[in-house]
C-alpha cells in the first residue's frame, strides 16, 4: 500500500471535521433513545442472564427413598434462561424467619430448556439439612419458586477439555452428569463420556434406566456403575480410585470431572496425582457448603462459642448474635437478613463482602478470593467463620 505523501493530506479537512459533525448533529429530528433493554445485544443478555426467574412444579418423580426430581416450568411465556450441561440454578426459599438460598445442579438436557421451557432438579434429603428436608416436605405440584439463572464452570470446554471425559460421580453427584450425557446424546455436545458411577448399593443409584437408555442409543456416552457394600452382574466392586479409572480411560489425553460428596473427593485427591493428568484436565465441582471446620489442624484454639456479626448493607447497619460453628452467611440467613450468594462453597464470588473489622477463619481448600481481596479485606461469608466480634458490609446484586 503506498505510503500517503504530505501533499495529498489537506490539514484542513480535519480542522473542519468537527464544527460539520456538530452541525449534522443539531440538524437531526430529535428522537428519544430506546430504553437500555431494548437494544438487541442487552435483549440478548437479559435472556440469557436474568437476574430472577419464576418456575412453578410441575412434575416430581421419586428416585429413591429420600430422593426427588422436580420438573421447574416458567410461568410466563418468557423462555427460561439457556444453560450448559453441568451448570446449577439457586433456589430462593423462606423457610419461617430464614432467608435461604442453595445451589441444585440441573439433571435435564439443555434441549430441555429450549424446547420445553423447563429445568429438572433433584434433591436429596440430608439429615440436618434445612433446605431439603424442607423442598422435599413442602414443594408439591403447583408450588411456585423464586430461581437464579444458571451458573457454574462445571462445564465441557473443548478449548480447555480433552474429548473423552473421564466422569467420577458419587451418590447424587451424578445429576450434572446426567445433564452431559444427555447433552451428547441430543448432539449439544461433541465429547465422549466414560462415566464411573459410584454408589453403596443397587438402591442408592439414580437415574441408572435413564443413563442406560442413553448408552443403548449413543456410543459416546459408556457407564460403569461401582458399588461398595453390594453385588450387581456387570458392575464393579470398591470404590472409585486410580486403578479403576486407568481401566476404562482412553490411550491419550482424557480429563477428569469430579462430583460428589465430601470424603469421595478427599479420597479422589490422594489417587488423582498416580494418573499423571496435566492439572488442567482435573475438574470438581464445588461440594457444597463448609462444615466443621474445628476439625482443621490451624483452626485457633479457645474461640467463643457465641459472638455478634454486624452487618451494614447500603449504610443500615444490623448486629446478630451467630454461633462460630456456623459460616457467616448462614449466621445472616438465619437472622432473616437478605444476602447475596450461589455456590456457598467460596468459589463463585457472589457473596463477596468487606470484613472491616474483627477475625475470621476461612479454610484453605475452599478460600476461592482473588489476591487483591487479600489485601483490601474482602471475604466471601459462605465460607468464613466468625472468629470474634466482626463487622463486614455485603452488597446487595
Amino acid at each position: 500500500m503506498k505510503k500517503p505523501s504530505l501533499r495529498t493530506l489537506n490539514p484542513a479537512k480535519f480542522l473542519k471535521a468537527g464544527p460539520n459533525r456538530e452541525a449534522r448533529i443539531m440538524a437531526t429530528e430529535a428522537k428519544p433513545l430506546p430504553k437500555l433493554n431494548e437494544y438487541p445485544a442487552n435483549k440478548i443478555a437479559i435472556a440469557l442472564h436474568p437476574k430472577k426467574q419464576v418456575v412453578k412444579v410441575t412434575n416430581i418423580v421419586e428416585r429413591a427413598s429420600g430422593v426427588k426430581s422436580y420438573t421447574l416450568k416458567a410461568t410466563t411465556d418468557t423462555p427460561i434462561a439457556y444453560f450448559s450441561a453441568g451448570q446449577y440454578i439457586v433456589v430462593n426459599l423462606q423457610i419461617g424467619d430464614y432467608l435461604l438460598t442453595r445451589p441444585y445442579s440441573i439433571s435435564s438436557s439443555p434441549k430441555q430448556a429450549q424446547v420445553d421451557n423447563e429445568y429438572e432438579l433433584t434433591v436429596k434429603r440430608v439429615d440436618g439439612g434445612l433446605a431439603s428436608n424442607y423442598i422435599l416436605d413442602n414443594w408439591t405440584i403447583g408450588t411456585e419458586v423464586t430461581i437464579s439463572a444458571p451458573a457454574g464452570n462445571f462445564t465441557y470446554e473443548p478449548l480447555r477439555d480433552a474429548k473423552t471425559v473421564v466422569g467420577l460421580a458419587g451418590g447424587s453427584g451424578i445429576t450434572p452428569f446426567v445433564s452431559l450425557a444427555k447433552a451428547i446424546a441430543d448432539g449439544d455436545e461433541d465429547a465422549n463420556l466414560m462415566l464411573l458411577y459410584g454408589c453403596a448399593t443397587k438402591n442408592d443409584m439414580l437415574f441408572k434406566d435413564e443413563l442406560d437408555a442413553i448408552c443403548e442409543k449413543c456410543d459416546k456416552v459408556k457407564v460403569v456403575y461401582v458399588l461398595s457394600n453390594d453385588k450387581l452382574e456387570g458392575a464393579e466392586e470398591g470404590f472409585l480410585s486410580a486403578e479403576l479409572i486407568k481401566k476404562y480411560a482412553p490411550e491419550g489425553d482424557y480429563s477428569v470431572f469430579i462430583c460428589g460428596p465430601q470424603g469421595m473427593y478427599n479420597y479422589l485427591d490422594t489417587q488423582l496425582p498416580l494418573l499423571g493428568l496435566r492439572k488442567k484436565f482435573i475438574r470438581h465441582e464445588l461440594f457444597g457448603e463448609y462444615r466443621n471446620p474445628q476439625a482443621n489442624a490451624d483452626y485457633p484454639e479457645c474461640v467463643e462459642k457465641s459472638v455478634k456479626i454486624t452487618v451494614v448493607c447500603r449504610g443500615d447497619a444490623t448486629t446478630i448474635e451467630a454461633d462460630t460453628n456456623d459460616t457467616i452467611l448462614v449466621s445472616i440467613e438465619k437472622a432473616g437478613i437478605p444476602a447475596p450468594a450461589r455456590c456457598r462453597s467460596g468459589s463463585c464470588g457472589w457473596c463477596r463482602a468487606k470484613l472491616t473489622s474483627g477475625d475470621v477463619y476461612i479454610p484453605k481448600d475452599v478460600d476461592g478470593r482473588k489476591l487483591a481481596d487479600y489485601d483490601y479485606g474482602y471475604i466471601h461469608p459462605c465460607c468464613s467463620f466468625p472468629l470474634s466480634d466482626i463487622t463486614i458490609e455485603i452488597f446487595k446484586k
